[in-house]
């Protein structure tokens, strides 16, 4: 009995061993899933906030362009009337 109880201690061992690895590979996949979690939501982020900021350059031009194109109208017609 005692050889089979050898191998049985020595294949116990492996599978530990293996069981492990594999605990081991689960949770280095697992952080490196969170990292690329947290990779997308700050890209995500920085593009939304691109975005609005693009959006009030836009909003404010047009506002400006608006305005100085309202003056210049008057302008052009003070000038026709004399």
């Amino acid at each position: 009995m005692e050889p089979d109880s050898n191998t049985a201690v020595s294949d116990l061992k492996l599978e530990v061993e293996g069981l492990k690895q594999a605990q081991a590979v689960a949770e280095a996949t697992n952080a490196g899933a969170h990292s690329t979690q947290a990779a997308v939501q700050a890209g995500d982020t920085a593009a939304q906030t691109a975005t609005h900021a693009g959006t009030w350059t836009t909003m404010m031009a047009g506002a400006v362009a608006f305005i100085v194109g309202i003056f210049v109208a008057l302008a052009f017609v003070a000038v026709a009337k004399d």
